[in-house]
């Protein structure tokens, strides 16, 4: 299989599940679906993909609004067919104060011709706030919007700063999408929200908290992308084997954070998958993968160095991913730092008193053959703990992660055939043990990816493929559970086309479906989606 040819190139709910894992993609408007629990038929399905789709959609909730006063910014406006970022300024609202129950981002794009998947990101005052990628157009043109909840940033928005924006893009003769897009914040006045005090991004690889800092968390937009081996991570295999991508190690990765060099923070990086992916743009044209609109920043609860971070000196906060190769880019891992302090002290100390790496353990074991097959083990550990001294009495904070994955690589001689079964696990615990019972947040995090990509004799490229995004978040204190919430985001699809012929002469058909599930003491949420040819077929909402 010509993979390298084929794959896509990338230029660069008030639920606890919904709070942690962040923003969700805006709905896609159409007359005929349908808001009720009975499923939206269609009969004018085409025989195959023709030049024009259903807009992009996503089975995601969108993000719930306050009712009230609101007020509007546009941050950016712009037109991107090239790598020079958009740049411009941002002022803060008049009318709703400065400090808002929610802040609000949405993008609305549109792009219409040829065009590949693009990566893109948006900066304000030097702090990411929004990374995307993007739809590949119809020859007639599609629009698509994505939300966020951004209301963590509400330090960042409370004063004027220069904005950046890019999503990098060629267009020539053959690709000529230009993505055009305008985004916009909303803030909506009323009961201010808890949000951190300050939001802190490195300056030169270096950052210096307040010196009253009780609770510190970074952030990190990770993404293996630039259109090489490195966005297809999950895939590579040691030196060995025969295939088109290779990293020394195999598969295996893992987002690192350390602090002044040591280990503070360890997480398994989602398995993105973009709208080109798996050799197969028909997969992706209405239904996205996961997380494909909305990339959503790893956390790392980085409290017990509080103590250490707090001395009033710079300190280095560096972001490793175990298994690149050494020297090869790739990957893009923007750190933000979000701090809460002590409003009653000037001065907060404390001691890291635990700090228990466990051995990496990284195995891939490749067996040729007629089928060649590559078995990938990986876990590893941390444990970290420490204490604060603050204006309510002493404060420890620990935390737990263990990480695991395995997988299984499967292809013939010259990629005809290729297969991946993986499945990552991330389980953290962070225990707040200060005034009153001790709380616990337990996190178990699930991704799943099984696919299959087969090219036959007649040049018919066909890709099966599931992947899946699951959480489960469970908060107890003094052992009794206090909140809970279950997420499952199930993608599948199934696509076959015409590989090495004219866009006319791919006679492309495919079935794509989504299910979002998100469940807690509150509620639940409960909608699927399905598309056949390009045509939204059913949209289901159940709960």
């Amino acid at each position: 299989m010509k993979r390298r040819i084929i794959m896509s190139m990338l230029a660069g709910a008030t639920l606890l599940a919904s709070t942690l894992l962040g923003a969700t993609p805006a709905q896609s408007t159409d007359a005929h679906v349908q808001s009720s629990g009975r499923p939206t038929q269609f009969t004018d399905v085409p025989p195959e993909f023709g030049s024009d789709w259903h807009d992009p959609i996503t089975a995601a909730p969108p993000v719930t609004r306050p009712s009230g006063r609101s007020c509007d910014v546009t941050l950016a406006e712009a037109q991107f067919r090239d790598f020079a970022p958009y740049k411009g300024t941002y002022t803060p609202p008049e009318g709703c104060g400065d400090r808002w129950s929610k802040v609000v981002l949405r993008m609305d794009g549109k792009v219409k011709g040829r065009q590949y998947d693009r990566l893109g990101y948006l900066h304000v005052g030097g702090i990411e706030i929004f990374r995307t990628s993007t739809p590949q157009p119809s020859p007639d043109g599609i629009e698509w919007s994505v939300e966020k909840d951004v209301t963590r940033y509400s330090d960042t928005f409370r004063s004027g700063h220069d904005v950046e924006m890019l999503i990098g893009n060629v267009v020539d003769d053959t690709y000529t999408g230009i993505i055009d897009v305008k985004v916009t914040l909303t803030f909506y006045a009323g009961r201010p929200a808890a949000t951190p005090d300050r939001v802190l991004t490195p300056t030169d690889g270096t950052i210096t908290t307040p010196r009253n800092s009780e609770r510190i968390v970074a952030e990190v937009y990770a993404t293996g992308s630039g259109g090489g081996c490195e966005e297809y991570w999950y895939l590579t295999v040691p030196d060995e084997a025969p295939y088109s991508c290779k990293a020394t190690g195999g598969p295996y990765r893992e987002v690192q954070i350390k602090v002044d060099g040591r280990l503070a923070g360890i997480a398994a990086p989602f398995p993105h998958v973009w709208t080109g992916g798996w050799s197969n743009p028909f997969l992706w044209y209405v239904v996205p993968g996961p997380r494909a609109f909305d990339v959503k920043p790893i956390e790392y609860d980085l409290t017990p160095f509080a103590g250490i971070l707090n001395d009033g000196r710079p300190h280095r906060i560096e972001v490793d991913v175990v298994g690149v190769p050494e020297g090869q880019t790739g990957w893009s891992a923007p750190v933000n730092v979000l701090v809460w302090q002590d409003a009653k002290s000037t001065r907060v100390t404390g001691k890291l008193t635990t700090h228990t790496v466990g051995d990496l353990a990284d195995s891939s074991t490749y067996a040729p053959g007629s089928e060649h097959r590559l078995d990938t083990e990986g876990a590893h550990r941390l444990t970290v703990a420490g204490y604060v001294d603050t204006s309510h009495g002493r404060v420890t904070t620990t935390v737990r992660r263990a990480l695991s994955n395995t997988s299984t690589h499967r292809w013939t001689d010259g990629e005809n055939v290729d297969a991946l079964q993986a499945t990552w696990a991330d389980d953290e615990s962070v225990t707040v043990d200060g005034r009153g019972p001790a709380r616990t947040t337990r996190t178990h995090r699930t991704y799943t990816m099984d696919g299959t990509t087969t090219l036959g004799a007649d040049d018919r490229l066909r890709t099966v493929l599931t992947l899946g995004d699951r959480a489960a978040v469970t908060v107890t204190r003094h052992g009794r559970r206090t909140a809970w919430s279950r997420l499952d985001d199930t993608y599948t699809g199934d696509a076959t086309w015409t590989v090495n012929v004219p866009r006319d002469q791919r006679h492309a058909v495919g079935t794509t479906s989504e299910r979002y599930r998100l469940y807690g003491p509150e509620g639940c949420y409960d909608r699927s989606l399905t598309s056949v040819q390009g045509v939204l077929t059913e949209d289901r909402r159940g709960c």
